[in-house]
């Protein structure tokens, strides 16, 4: 999903270094012994993972030093329902130590208990990063408590192949026609209905359902779930505006590895380029992140000829990494002598084809996050970046993948800022509050992507024409205070905080970091 001290390397997620230079291997510097207690090299193999979750942790973790000692927190006592929920139950109360002064909160505050950043994958993601996904392929959405829709479908999935669409409203499931939504202060609050829709979307191979179309005929689907390439890419077209300004959309869902992703967005942008787009539209209103060089591709896409060769972003670890005090890490990677310094982990803008802009719009809501933050983040000095949507995740940390037996774990341990030394980004960017320009607005799920009716396109397509974002239209009267502070999304579903907000974090691929193993 390592030999640490003494467990076996079985994985690793990060792909092999494309850097040339020898290999030296840095001379190891001993961990500090705690007197009091220290790890045992015996004892079950659950035991070992659980030391060497801690162990790495005090190693790589960004906030390490807020960790308590080996023999405070002991690791080995925590536990769970089976060995996954144990090992889940020790990386959320390690990360709720580190405490962000400008909140009062831990960094990796949930609202629940959980970690926010941190989480060990058992390979699901990695597969997702590599684009293929083994589900029935679109996410639902609520538009108000009673009205669940289709907010998104993957070309290729079961569920395209069966015809649903976004905006479609759904009516049954597996034969259950109340689906309201019902956690917290509505419906009933049991969550009865909220957990029998998770568990038939996310934990089951089949699925029948009956959907509304916008012109009113109902029909029935019935999906399994199957394995498909996911293209990140769910549409692109532009909007002729009038008075010469063309406006190119893109819906990016996903930073999949950048060989999946490359030739879509190449696609799409020699497009826009064809069409001399003077304004552009990125909609990552459900990007949960991935892959870090698929975000400084997009980047380099976007930003003006002008800024070729400039800094695009500069990550920091933590002092111990600074210092190549890694003994742990030295063990199964090959690593130079500084490379874990900011002068070497200092992205610059290689401008990618000729679309030549000024101004980007950004959608989001609170599935932005992470490297979706990142690519808006590495902008906002270049260029005149707005906002459009609800406030993003909050997510200016990244990770790269650590395997402990038969899984990955990823937990933060670098931060970003920007060539203005803009990062900590927390709490997410808020569109129209004093930094972030732009407009606080209500995911739209009842229309379709690239329908200019849409309320968060339809913001971005005034503005371009009228130079304010303010909406009068008939077309987008539904807008209100209610719609979209239901969506599927935001909440706190398992299955789904994991997908989006975790798993698709900053993952730092093509980079750095060699395994010695891998098996």
């Amino acid at each position: 999903m390592k030999k640490l001290l003494y467990l076996l390397i079985l994985g690793f997620v990060v792909a092999a270094s494309s850097c040339n230079k020898a290999k030296v291997k840095p001379t190891p510097i001993p961990p500090p012994v705690d007197t009091t207690a220290k790890p045992s090299k015996t004892g079950s193999t659950l035991d070992l993972i659980k030391d060497s979750v801690y162990l790495y942790d005090d190693e790589e973790y960004l906030w390490y030093a807020s960790l308590p000692t080996y023999a405070t927190f002991k690791p080995r006592t925590v536990t769970g329902a089976d060995d996954k929920t144990a090992l889940d139950n020790e990386v959320n109360q390690l990360s709720q130590f580190a405490i962000n002064p400008a909140t009062g909160k831990p960094y990796e505050y949930y609202g629940d208990g959980t970690a926010k950043y941190a989480f060990l994958d058992d390979g699901t993601e990695q597969g997702r990063l590599n684009g293929v996904n083994g589900d029935f392929g679109f996410q639902p959405g609520y538009e108000t408590a009673t009205d669940l829709r289709v907010a998104y479908v993957y070309a290729g999935s079961p569920a395209d192949l069966a015809g649903l669409k976004r905006g479609y409203k759904i009516t049954a499931i597996n034969g259950r026609t109340s689906l309201g939504y019902d956690v917290g202060n509505f419906g009933d609050g049991s969550g009865n209905n909220y957990n029998f829709i998770t568990n038939a979307i996310f934990y089951s191979n089949t699925l029948t359902m009956t959907v509304l179309k916008p012109d009113a005929t109902s029909i029935n689907v019935s999906l399994s779930t199957a394995n498909y390439n996911v293209n990140p890419v769910l549409t692109y077209k532009t909007f002729d505006e009038g008075n010469g300004h063309i406006v190119g959309y893109i819906v990016f869902n996903s930073f999949t590895s950048t060989n999946n992703a490359e030739p879509q967005l190449n696609t799409a942008f020699n497009y826009f380029t064809s069409q001399g787009v003077t304004d552009l539209v990125v909609d990552l209103r459900y990007n949960g992140g991935g892959v870090v060089s698929t975000a400084e591709y997009l980047d380099d896409l976007i930003v003006p000829s002008s800024k070729n060769g400039t800094t695009m972003y500069t990550a920091y670890y933590n002092d111990k990494l600074q210092s190549d005090n890694y003994p742990l890490l030295a063990t199964q990677f090959n690593i130079n002598p500084g490379d874990f310094k900011p002068a070497n982990n200092t992205a610059v803008f290689n401008k990618v084809g000729s679309l030549n802009i000024t101004r980007v719009f950004f959608i989001i809501t609170g599935s932005t996050a992470s490297a979706s933050e990142l690519t808006i983040n590495n902008l906002r000095p270049e260029m005149d970046v707005e906002y459009i949507g609800n406030t993003s995740y909050g997510k200016p940390v990244g990770f790269f993948g650590i395997p402990i037996n038969k899984y990955t774990y990823y937990t933060p341990e670098f931060s970003v800022l920007n060539s203005a030394g803009q990062g900590g980004y927390y709490s997410g960017f808020t569109p129209g509050d004093a930094t972030h320009p732009g407009v606080l607005d209500n995911d739209d799920v009842t229309k379709d992507f690239g329908d200019p009716t849409e309320g968060l396109l339809a913001h971005a397509l005034n503005f371009v024409k009228t130079g304010t974002y303010s909406i009068s239209t008939p077309a987008v009267q539904s807008l209100s205070s209610n719609r979209g502070v239901f969506s599927i999304q935001d909440k706190n579903i398992a299955a789904l905080k994991f997908n989006h907000q975790k798993s698709f974090g900053l993952m730092i691929q093509n980079k750095k970091l060699k395994p010695k193993f891998k098996r």
